[in-house]
């Protein structure tokens, strides 16, 4: 709702703000700030998209909003200056009486209007609130919360894992859910948005235009995403932590090459676009590499800690992995195979080797109880066995054995302990044992994995989970005939997974239940059932 406030009080917060360059790499050239900016009359409420708040550090969050300008006001006798001076303020009390920072930022058309903040010299483990003004608008309020100190005694901490949000499959119902759990954050894994256009009957919802392909086309896609209430709560509420899969740019997409084999050149444009729009849209600090080709790659894997109690790692599994193997002539993507000798070559890999490595020394250093290594599909193997052999997938882990086993092994060879591994993609709720060799019983558990279903996109049916789990032992839990997300408990001693989820397709008004809990002792690799898991 948009709150309007007076001129003099305008005046007074523009004398009193220091002017700060917005951290976005785009343009090395510089923006100059128009007077007056900030004191127009707006015709449509530029916060229409709202705010959001991430990269929960124990010094500093960063804060994010984009202002929505309509043809109405760009077309007023007032017209609108470029760039615009946007001015935010933080609060240590919920009720925005005791100001403790505030600034100003530029932005202007060439960023799509996207404001982010960092704010440092914070204190740890500390709830703030924030919001943002433009000219006589005001944004709806955002709470954000810094981590603890890295040597704090923390003894709990509670996030959601969230997936697969495809706008046409339901209502985001999943996010209501979570206003109500008190979480430390969210954790999002991949497909924020949704690149493709249904043509079922049956769609809950429409997306506008036509599939994406430039920088225009992805940033109306996202403000359409972005006005769904439901989820402007959820940023508005928690601290998000992100990380995309494949359908922020195109499904299936493996490095350099779309599944219709659109050409190197031609795709990365594509991919260019759509990794800027997703900076423009989140609640990240930097943006798309001004030197890679076209700006098309962008640094997105990163580490969070949580005091003594855990470090988490976000893995970017898209923009580095080998092509897909044994991909028919002239087509990629991921598709089923009987046999395929390049799935063992060693040289294939999911995160790309300086990820690996990345990774690799993070849990050998880490000194956190718990160590949660987050990716966007699962990692436990879902071949499907029949009279002729075992068949693959090729998008999923499987298609990268050896990768999967060097991660493995690592974990082994380095001792690494109170590993759990976290992912989405698949539209299925997964608790499952990872192996150094898939479903064996001889080969020991190294760490233990839960993968959330879909916040709406539909998942496989029955018959076809039943056969996966059927054909991996290692699959403890798997249910993909509902949606939701996993509210993740950790402390000192254990490690809870509670799948919680409500019927196909979302719909807002039906309730969230426990589909199952599991639980994954200190010390102990490999998920057990909450005895007390309805």
């Amino acid at each position: 709702m948009s709150l309007l406030i007076s001129r003099r009080k305008i005046n007074e917060t523009l004398k009193n703000a220091a002017l700060a360059m917005a951290l976005i790499p785009f343009r090395a050239s510089k923006i100059f700030a128009q007077p007056n900016s900030n004191l127009r009359a707006w015709h449509s409420y530029p916060f229409a998209l709202g705010v959001a708040s991430g990269m929960p550090r124990p010094n500093s969050v960063l804060l994010w909003t984009r202002i929505l300008i309509e043809e109405s006001d760009y077309e007023s006798a007032e017209g609108v200056g470029e760039p615009l001076t946007v001015s935010w303020e933080l609060f240590d009390d919920e009720t925005l009486k005791n100001c403790i920072r505030r600034g100003q930022v530029l932005t202007d058309r060439a960023r799509g209007h996207a404001v982010h903040v960092k704010v440092e010299g914070l204190n740890a483990a500390t709830n703030y609130w924030y919001r943002f003004n433009v000219g006589d608008a005001v944004s709806s309020t955002g709470q954000t919360k810094t981590a603890p100190e890295p040597n704090q005694n923390v003894q709990s901490m509670r996030f959601a894992l969230a997936s697969c949000q495809n706008y046409e499959a339901g209502e985001y119902t999943a996010y209501e859910d979570m206003l109500t759990k008190n979480l430390d954050f969210v954790l999002f894994v991949g497909d924020y948005i949704y690149e493709s256009n249904t043509s079922q009957p049956n769609s809950k919802r429409t997306h506008t235009g036509a599939e994406p392909q430039n920088l225009d086309h992805y940033r109306a896609r996202y403000a359409q995403y972005k006005k769904d209430p439901f989820l402007q709560a959820a940023h508005a509420k928690y601290p998000w932590i992100l990380m995309w899969d494949d359908h922020e740019v195109v499904n299936d997409y493996a490095n350099d090459l779309d599944p219709a084999y659109s050409g190197v050149e031609a795709f990365l444009k594509r991919r260019a676009a759509a990794y800027r729009a997703y900076f423009e849209h989140q609640p990240i600090e930097i943006g798309p590499l001004l030197q890679s080709s076209y700006e098309s790659s962008m640094n997105l894997n990163d580490s969070y800690s949580w005091g003594q109690l855990a470090q988490l790692w976000t893995m970017d599994c898209r923009q580095y992995r080998s092509h897909h193997a044994c991909s028919s002539p002239g087509k990629g993507g991921g598709r089923v195979l009987m046999s395929c000798d390049e799935l063992e070559d060693p040289n294939r890999t999911m995160f790309g080797f300086d990820q690996e490595v990345w990774l690799s020394k993070g849990l050998q250093e880490s000194k956190k109880l718990w160590k949660f290594v987050a990716q966007t599909t699962e990692i436990s193997s879902t071949r499907i066995s029949s009279p002729f052999g075992k068949l693959t997938y090729t998008d999923a882990w499987d298609g990268y054995p050896q990768a999967r086993r060097r991660f493995l092994e690592d974990l082994r060879r380095t001792n690494a302990n109170n590993v759990v591994a976290l992912g989405g993609d698949v539209h299925m709720n997964v608790a499952a044992n990872l192996r150094l060799v898939p479903n064996d019983p001889a080969s020991p558990i190294v760490a233990s994995e839960f993968v959330t279903t879909s916040i709406t996109s539909p998942g496989l049916g029955q018959s076809s989970t039943g056969l996966i789990k059927a054909s991996n032992s290692d699959i403890l839990h798997m249910q993909a005939n509902e949606r939701g997300y996993a509210l993740i408990n950790a402390d000192a001693l254990r490690v809870t997974c509670e799948f919680r989820t409500t019927p196909h397709p979302a719909q807002i008004g039906t309730p969230f239940k426990e589909q199952a809990a599991y639980t994954v002792e200190t010390g102990s690799a490999g998920p057990k059932i909450r005895s007390d898991s309805t």
